[in-house]
């Protein structure tokens, strides 16, 4: 195992958020924390348009994909995030579970994603100083 905190971001079709969320994590603060992303439902590819907003920001997502939430992937993480969808994780003691209550950017265009991502950074900058002091830059 490793000592490195580990975070895992739900949401239904593991498509918009919860990929935003994690490209995030690992943008901002590297190999210091595991980001991970899953959803109870995943979609068959990223939305097209957390992809665009990401990329202006200079994240490339164009080679995620939605992978399944397993009990195995909460059970490796630390820290599991929920992004306002309503989506249950399985519950194991010594986790910390936490709901973002984010709008759903699915079927909408980059100019609606954006201030999802803006909010999504400002959130992960405040993951990181919690948990990892040392990667907040």
């Amino acid at each position: 195992m490793s000592d490195k905190p580990s975070v895992l971001f739900v949401c239904v079709h593991n498509a918009g958020r919860s990929q935003m969320a994690a490209a995030w994590l690992k943008h901002l603060a590297g190999d210091l924390i595991e980001a991970r992303s899953a959803g109870s439902a995943p979609a068959g590819s990223v939305n097209p348009a957390a992809v665009e907003a990401m990329a202006e920001v200079g994240i490339d997502m164009s080679a995620a994909t939605p992978k399944v939430l397993t009990v195995d992937s909460v059970r490796a993480s630390d820290v599991c995030i929920t992004m306002g969808c309503g989506d249950a994780c399985p519950v194991f003691p010594g986790k910390r579970y936490l709901d973002w209550k984010l709008d759903d950017p699915a079927g909408q265009g980059v100019e609606a994603v954006r201030p999802i991502r803006d909010e999504i950074k400002k959130l992960v900058e405040g993951l990181i100083e919690e948990i990892a002091p040392e990667a907040a830059k």
